[in-house]
């Protein structure tokens, strides 16, 4: 088993009553390695409180959460950093692209990042094979092999988020979280990209976890949850 919570709440002091205000109450979740899921449910419901517990940019008021059995909300912020870094891939919404880089530099960005924060270096990459190489080649498989030169305002938002994609999968993540990553784009665009994170699913054997408004979306991951009064529920 690659994730699991345990028992994960989010909540906040509620000054009116003195009574806690859950997000999230006593979600548990098992998820395989390779597999894909979609949460689905209505606005508001914690969706993306759920996704950033999960990839560590928050955390739980009670609970565990366990990547490869090991419980990394209790890490200290250096170690959840490398946690982030080389474990788990981000794709969402807008797709953040530094406008003044190229494709490939866009790309590239996270195998530079964090590592002087942990005491690594530049060579601190990837055993798995040189990033550029890897970028080059998950470049051509989503079709902008030849635009790696191109800057992202000369990309339609559509390729903008195919480059997001690839850059959340530069370090061999083992864990991609995709948080509403079609919300800026139209129908067609939308349709093309979850096809995309599916197939790299498949191929790149990552684990996908996808929150979504669309069932019709959600349909074409290989689980369904729904959030829905604090709870998580298989559809």
């Amino acid at each position: 088993m690659l994730l699991k919570l345990d028992n994960v709440s989010k909540y906040y002091d509620n000054t009116d009553n003195n009574q806690p205000y859950y997000v999230l109450k006593d979600l548990t979740l098992e998820v395989n390695a390779g597999e894909s899921l979609a949460v689905i449910g209505p606005s508001g419901s914690g969706k993306s409180t759920l996704l950033n517990i999960i990839g560590l940019l928050d955390h739980p008021s009670s609970g565990k959460v366990l990547l490869d059995g090991n419980d990394i909300s209790q890490l200290d912020d250096k170690q959840q950093a490398r946690v982030r870094n080389r474990e788990i891939g981000f794709v969402f919404q807008l797709h953040h692209l530094l406008p003044q880089c190229t494709v490939l530099e866009n790309v590239l960005i996270p195998t530079l990042s964090v590592l002087p924060l942990l005491g690594g270096t530049r060579a601190d990459k990837s055993n798995k094979g040189d990033s550029e190489s890897y970028a080059h080649e998950l470049l051509e498989c989503i079709g902008l092999k030849d635009r790696i030169n191109y800057r992202p305002g000369k990309l339609s938002g559509g390729e903008r988020q195919r480059v997001a994609v690839v850059r959340a999968l530069i370090n061999h993540p083992k864990l991609l979280l995709a948080d509403e990553p079609t919300g800026s784009l139209d129908n067609a665009n939308a349709v093309s990209l979850v096809q995309l994170l599916r197939e790299l699913n498949q191929k790149e054997n990552v684990t996908l976890i996808m929150v979504t408004h669309s069932l019709e979306l959600a349909s074409q991951m290989s689980r369904i949850f729904e959030l829905r009064d604090n709870k998580l529920v298989e559809k």
